[in-house]
């Protein structure tokens, strides 16, 4: 197994002070990791330190391959359909991946290509999202919240996603503190803790 995305003491700061007490993270290759920490603790951000979208206060991250961040709310335009949203998927990744139509029927969207996504409900964007991590493979997939907005046969459906990207050598680092992954092999689990400020 080889790493895909390696953070050494990696933290975020806000007016100066650490939001997150200092992580390392080392996501291989074939390798889920669970995110945890209560409400607040800094998840999301370290997530998004993750993939670059914020820099680190302290420490380093180092990626290898390709990589795919999933928000937690669905990145999709309602001015376009719901086809369109995944084919600017497909063209701005510029990566191998699914037809759109066949990533579609792969997440239970079949036959929704021209809908306005405008009109789709919470958990429908949802699976847009999770057809857009299809259209346009990544190796490591970062998911804050995969889980939201769906129900029991959609959580199975995000449970399959993972299971099959991992086995094809892809990583997955993810937070939820609603389900959590049922997965063959068990994900490891970091636990995110709020800085302490002010010594003591």
């Amino acid at each position: 197994m080889s790493a895909l995305l390696l953070a050494e003491a990696v933290g975020f700061s806000r007016s100066g002070d650490l939001v997150f007490d200092p992580v390392d993270v080392c996501l291989a290759s074939g390798k889920a990791l669970v995110i945890a920490g209560p409400n607040g603790s800094g998840k999301t951000t370290l997530l998004r330190l993750l993939a670059g979208i914020l820099t680190p206060a302290c420490g380093q991250v180092q990626q290898r391959g390709s990589l795919a961040f999933l928000g937690h709310l669905a990145a999709v335009k309602g001015d376009l359909t719901v086809g369109e949203n995944l084919q600017f998927t497909k063209r701005f990744c510029a990566g191998p991946g699914l037809p759109v139509n066949q990533a579609l029927g792969r997440v239970g969207l079949a036959g929704l290509s021209l809908r306005p996504a405008r009109a789709l409900s919470a958990g429908q964007k949802r699976r847009v999202g999770l057809a857009c991590l299809l259209v346009a493979r990544r190796d490591t997939w970062l998911l804050d919240e995969p889980y939201a907005s769906l129900d029991d046969i959609g959580g199975e459906l995000v449970d399959s996603l993972l299971e099959q990207h991992l086995a094809e050598g892809g990583a997955v680092a993810l937070s939820t503190h609603q389900r959590q992954p049922r997965l063959q092999t068990e994900p490891d689990r970091l636990m995110v803790r709020p800085a302490r400020q002010g010594g003591g």
